[in-house]
């Protein structure tokens, strides 16, 4: 089982929604930050009941329970679960797919539906002529593996066929640190908004580091006036709580975003998929900058614990104050 959560949900209610897929199997999966995979079939004899019901009954209980409604995809690999739970329209619904009619169903559907195929894998396929699920089943694995490349074109020959031999892995919600701001107006200005992002990284790395953990990711949250907001998630090269990389990989989120004219009224910066720091390898470095910014950060922090988080930091944190 695949289950879409609506997007743009609160990690509270997003954990919540797991609480109620564990209720149903012990084997859930989180695929955060609004998706997850539920293993059913050692439950169904347990549950007396098929997958679509116990679908349904998932759909029941978070929306009475939570107010959210899901989107259920249900099949007999990951691949097709999890293309069948983008099938479904908003708000939500189930759909089931019975091994016997895999290839049936998953014939028509155009080629970037399927699960793991991705745009430029799309244009690709598109380009030589393969629009449907079906055609890319169709052809050669040796043809696809020169459109896409060796593994990603045995990889798409497989799922085109309903083949997906990983397992769904109990995998609980990663731990997050989140730190945020609001601005005292509305504002455009680039350097503003720059200035407290990087403060937000400075907060953050200190968290980090003084928890004793590493981020894997980060998410920023932009709020804009009116109540919307754009977010994204980008990994980073290795785990780590060092100002240097965080601001990099955020900064690189940033300009993704592509302001121009949005009205800002406060930044979320989170650490996602955290891990132990000491289960994190340091690299010999042969960057002496870099070591002289880190001998530099390590001083900083025990200002900090002293003396209080404001009291020290980059100059490009000193936002110009009208």
């Amino acid at each position: 089982m695949h289950v879409r959560c609506p997007g743009h949900l609160p990690e509270e209610v997003y954990r919540q929604v797991l609480e109620q897929l564990a209720d149903l199997s012990p084997v859930v999966q989180a695929l955060p930050p609004s998706a997850a995979l539920v293993e059913l079939r050692g439950v169904l004899r347990y549950h007396g009941a098929d997958a679509r019901r116990l679908g349904e009954v998932l759909r029941i209980r978070t929306v009475s329970r939570l107010g959210v409604d899901v989107r259920v995809g249900i099949g007999p690999s990951i691949t097709v679960a999890a293309t069948a739970s983008a099938q479904v329209p908003a708000p939500g619904g189930v759909l089931a797919i019975e091994p016997d009619h895999v290839d049936e169903w998953l014939g028509p559907l155009p080629v970037e539906a399927l699960h793991g195929i991705g745009p430029r894998q799309a244009t690709a396929l598109r380009d030589y002529g393969i629009h449907s699920v079906g055609l890319l089943a169709a052809v050669p694995p040796a043809t696809l593996q020169r459109l896409l490349g060796g593994t990603a074109g045995r990889v798409a020959a497989e799922r085109a066929r309903g083949i997906d031999p990983r397992p769904v892995v109990p995998r609980a919600l990663p731990v997050s640190a989140t730190v945020s701001c609001a601005f005292p107006r509305h504002t455009l200005d680039g350097a503003e908004v720059r200035a407290a992002l990087l403060d937000l990284v400075v907060q953050l790395g200190h968290l980090l580091r003084r928890r004793g953990q590493a981020a894997r990711g980060l998410t920023l949250t932009l709020r804009f006036a009116g109540g919307t907001r754009w977010d994204k998630t980008r990994r980073l090269p290795a785990p780590s709580a060092h100002d240097d990389d965080l601001r990099t990989v955020a900064y690189q989120v940033m300009d993704a975003a592509g302001l121009q004219r949005g009205r800002l009224t406060g930044l979320v910066l989170k650490g996602e998929d955290l891990v132990d720091a000491d289960r994190v390898a340091e690299q010999i470095s042969l960057d002496g900058a870099r070591e002289a910014r880190l001998a530099a950060e390590e001083v900083s922090d025990r200002i900090r614990d002293k003396f209080g988080p404001g009291v020290i930091g980059p100059a490009g944190t000193l936002r110009r104050v009208s």
